[in-house]
């Protein structure tokens, strides 16, 4: 299935590589993507000759409809590893222990050090706890990789992708023996994804943003919210404006009827008045 579907999306999007020469042809290494799009796990795996597995959450195993049956029938034909991440611990335990035994099989493992798409195209903080321990756990090497417009081909939300043409760059492998053994080192952690990070934005181009991209998810929500709400009340108070110049509108009408009245019962009287 990788065959067919990866030379299709090659075919359909000609996707442009860099680097591929650093991708050894044998054994383990880890490869660390910055996350554009949820095609990014479609077209890293669809340019390499090696099969690369990803962990991938496990909604996209389980999502009715069309869409997420041919989801996860892609998913399962190229041998990406479902993880339940419905409890945040638990799951990058698990994470972590799947990683580990694709590179001790001296196979392929791809994760992104981000842990959740880019909400606005820049690069975030990298979580130290998968990319690091996998790595100083095995001694695999850790090749740094940017996605390039993946986002543009399908932007978030956007079922029918776009045929426009997204790169892969793959830089150099990292060499962190040096820590090897140090993996529950929470400094040696956040120096080992800090400087794969910096690697990866150095071939992205992407601007970096210090804090974590789901925080930034957060606060975009929020923001969200927060604009809905007033969006809300200025409404309420257009609306509660309107009755009250509706109110004000229809007391001014009838004094004007009332005031009309008057005027004609007081012609009348001054008419029956005259002689």
């Amino acid at each position: 299935m990788k065959v067919t579907i990866g030379g299709s999306l090659k075919l359909a999007f000609r996707p442009w590589v860099e680097g591929l020469e650093n991708v050894p042809a044998e054994g383990p290494a880890i490869l660390a993507s910055n996350h554009l799009s949820f095609s990014d796990s479609f077209f890293l795996p669809a340019v390499l000759d090696r099969k690369v597995t990803f962990i991938a959450k496990a909604e996209y195993f389980t999502t009715p409809g069309v869409k997420g049956r041919l989801t996860a029938a892609f998913f399962k034909g190229v041998g990406q590893l479902p993880v339940d991440r419905s409890g945040a611990r638990g799951a990058g335990e698990a994470a972590i222990r799947s990683g580990i035994e694709v590179l001790e099989r001296g196979e392929l493992f791809g994760l992104y050090p981000e842990g959740t798409r880019s909400p606005d195209g820049r690069l975030y903080r990298g979580k130290p706890g998968g990319l690091a321990r996998v790595a100083l756990a095995t001694g695999a090497p850790v090749l740094p990789v940017a996605m390039i417009d993946t986002e543009k081909v399908q932007p978030p939300g956007k079922v029918v992708p776009k045929l426009v043409r997204p790169g892969i760059r793959i830089g150099e492998p990292l060499d962190f023996s040096r820590y090897q053994g140090m993996e529950h080192d929470r400094f040696i952690l956040r120096a080992v994804t800090d400087e794969v990070m910096y690697e990866i934005m150095k071939l992205s181009g992407q601007e970096y943003v210090d804090m974590y991209a789901t925080a930034m998810k957060r606060q975009l929500v929020e923001a969200a919210k927060a604009e809905k709400a007033e969006l809300a009340r200025a409404e309420k108070a257009e609306r509660e404006a309107a009755r009250e110049a509706a109110r004000e509108l229809q007391q001014e009408l009838r004094r004007e009827a009332q005031e009309e009245a008057l005027r004609q019962r007081a012609a009348e009287q001054r008419r029956s008045d005259t002689p």
